[in-house]
């Protein structure tokens, strides 16, 4: 126990001088720590929760916002190399995750879109996705009392496409996922493993945080995928998807331009890329060794690597609780 008021002061000088050196060093790390609060509405998070998990916005009410973004067992993405939207109709991407999106520079492996406000509307038109639109979907939302309720409660205007919109929204906002290497970038030393600091040491050295870094560990900013290596031409049948950011801009230098993906809960998202190509963790490494940094690297390394990209991975127990709020809209 402490004594004297003398020793008290010691004790606390000597703690921040033992600490200070630690927390000045990975505040200058690449990758910077999730806020700890996104501090939303508490109750359109809950109604957007709500809506995010409703079938109704599809023309077949078949798909939900859910059904390609699954909080749980795909970390807010799809283990579908393809998803499918309603009617079966396949889709000609893979699906991002939706988790920590708000940190992304826009939506979309294209960057089509520039904010959850235009990308909910761009998804609900889609034929690829819910095929639909705003008059049918606002009809079949009304004839739900407790929405009505409830958007009356929260917006003056009730429920029109303005507000269906803004609780979507801010939903997907709140859903920042802090994780365990958070915690050890907030100064906790004992958060991640030796293995894994070995882990995040090779992340840098070998350049992987050239594109994958910031509070997203990607996402906010456009990439050529095959920057060191011809990957289109090797995986052949190129088709319109692969141009991505191309396809927005119709600038020749940005063909085959992607967004670069958020590394936030890559455990959980296989399959990988654009085209959803890679299965698993080891192949998608394996093809960024290749294409993008053109070179190869051990498998101990490798390893070392998938140990601290498991690092980023959100606590099971929230995403439990984000996927039971959609689910239960509660």
């Amino acid at each position: 126990m402490l004594g004297s008021p003398r020793q008290t002061t010691l004790f606390l000088l000597c703690s921040t001088l033992f600490a200070a050196p630690m927390l000045m060093a990975q505040s200058t790390e690449p990758i910077k720590p999730l806020p700890l609060e996104t501090k939303q509405d508490p109750k359109k998070v809950a109604l957007g929760a709500r809506l995010f998990g409703d079938v109704r916005f599809a023309k077949n009410n078949d798909v939900s916002c859910m059904s390609c973004h699954k909080i749980v067992a795909d970390g807010g993405a799809d283990s579908r190399p393809r998803s499918i939207g309603t009617g079966g109709v396949v889709g000609v991407v893979n699906s991002p995750s939706v988790l920590n999106a708000d940190l992304n520079i826009a939506h979309l492996w294209s960057g089509a879109s520039p904010s959850f406000e235009e990308l909910i509307g761009r998804i609900i038109k889609s034929n690829l996705v819910f095929n639909s639109n705003w008059t049918d979907v606002l009809v079949k939302l009304r004839k739900d009392d407790s929405y009505r309720s409830d958007f009356a409660a929260i917006y003056s205007e009730g429920m029109t496409e303005a507000s269906v919109t803004d609780a979507l929204a801010v939903f997907q906002r709140s859903l920042i996922t802090p994780s365990r290497f958070d915690s050890y970038l907030r100064g906790d030393n004992n958060a991640i493993s030796a293995d894994e600091k070995k882990g995040y040491e090779k992340f840098k050295s070998y350049g992987c945080v050239a594109c994958h870094q910031g509070m997203g560990v990607g996402g906010n900013m456009y990439q050529q995928f095959g920057v060191l290596g011809n990957y289109f031409k090797d995986r052949g049948n190129i088709s319109k998807p692969d141009f991505g950011r191309f396809n927005v801009t119709n600038d020749a230098a940005d063909k085959f331009v992607f967004k670069v993906p958020s590394l936030r809960n890559v455990e959980y998202t296989a399959p990988y890329f654009h085209d959803g190509t890679a299965k698993n963790l080891h192949e998608a490494l394996d093809a960024m060794f290749k294409y993008q940094l053109g070179r190869s690297a051990p498998d101990e390394d490798k390893e070392l690597i998938i140990k601290f990209l498991k690092t980023l991975s959100a606590d099971p127990a929230q995403l439990k609780r984000i996927e039971a709020m959609v689910k239960g809209g509660k």
